[in-house]
Formats: structure tokens, C-alpha cells, sequence
């Protein structure tokens, strides 16, 4: 899957990385990812086009959901695995210096939507179950409940919404 190299749940191979993974520490590295690039709720942020920031973006969209927003794990859970294939598709195909991310809460949904200078449109590919690679747009088609991607004078953006219930 697109962008999930590292920095994700324990795998529970042996306790050195059950030891070296918490929610605290997750929270932690959330709030400095925060605190390093930005919130995306507020306006849209600038990422470097690195696999590594498929780790940053999920933490970021993690600590969104969850405490600023107050969405159940659940929701936080598709949010952070959908997050990480549109950034694993913007740092991997678009040779692009830089991505943008913006997560934004109109009433009744959660919209998230990854920026890059390409304006190469993604293609929902049929996925078998013996494929290695190519499940990302896969699963934000099921996941989501509407995805889809605007062109730009420069670029483009591909965004995701899914239903939530408001308090």
C-alpha cells in the first residue's frame, strides 16, 4: 500500500517494538508534527514530497480527528490509512519538491485534500488480490464516500470526503 513504510502500529514482531510503541508517545509525535508543519484545519500545509512524510501526514490527520475534532477511532483509522495513499501517490508519481495537505470539517463530513504541481490525472485501477502495489485509489473509492480529483492552472488536487455525525 501506498505510504505505509514506517512509522505506523507495532507489528508485534518481538517486544522491542511493543516496547518502543505507546499513545503517549504517538500523541507526542503528533503534536510535534503539529507544531513542525502546521495544522491542516487551518489552511493548507506544506510537506516535502518524501516517504518519510507519509508518516508526519498520518499523524497529522491522526491528531486532527481525534483530539481536535473528537472522532471515534474508527473514523480515525480510514482517515489515516486514506491520508497515507494520497500522499504515497503524490510523493511517488508526481516527482513534485513538495505536496499540500488540507483537512478541512464542513458540517455532516470530513474532507481531506492532497495538493501537487501534477497535473497527471490518478487512475482506479482494478486490484486483484495477488497484487504487491497499486490498492491505494482501490481503497479510497471504497472507504470513502466520494473522492475525486480537481485540476488546478498548476497541478492539482485529489480529496476524499466521508460521512460523519456531527454532535
Amino acid at each position: 500500500m501506498a505510504g505505509l513504510e514506517g512509522g505506523g502500529q507495532p507489528r508485534g514482531h518481538g517486544r522491542v517494538d511493543a516496547a518502543r510503541w505507546s499513545p503517549a508517545v504517538e500523541d507526542e509525535r503528533a503534536l510535534k508534527a503539529l507544531e513542525l508543519f502546521g495544522n491542516p484545519t487551518e489552511g493548507e500545509i506544506q510537506l516535502p514530497s518524501r516517504p518519510e512524510s507519509a508518516a508526519g501526514a498520518r499523524r497529522l490527520a491522526q491528531v486532527v480527528v481525534l483530539r481536535q475534532w473528537g472522532l471515534s477511532p474508527r473514523i480515525a483509522e480510514d482517515v489515516v490509512l486514506l491520508v497515507s495513499e494520497l500522499v504515497g501517490n503524490a510523493v511517488r508519481h508526481t516527482g513534485a519538491r513538495a505536496f499540500g495537505l488540507r483537512m478541512r470539517r464542513p458540517r455532516g463530513r470530513i474532507r481531506v485534500e492532497v495538493r501537487d504541481p501534477s497535473r497527471a490525472l490518478p487512475c482506479l485501477l482494478p486490484v486483484q488480490e495477488t497484487d504487491l502495489s497499486g490498492r491505494g485509489l482501490f481503497l479510497v473509492d471504497k472507504l470513502s464516500d466520494r473522492w475525486g480529483v480537481d485540476l488546478l492552472p498548476r497541478g492539482k488536487t485529489t480529496w476524499f470526503e466521508m460521512r460523519v455525525t456531527d454532535r
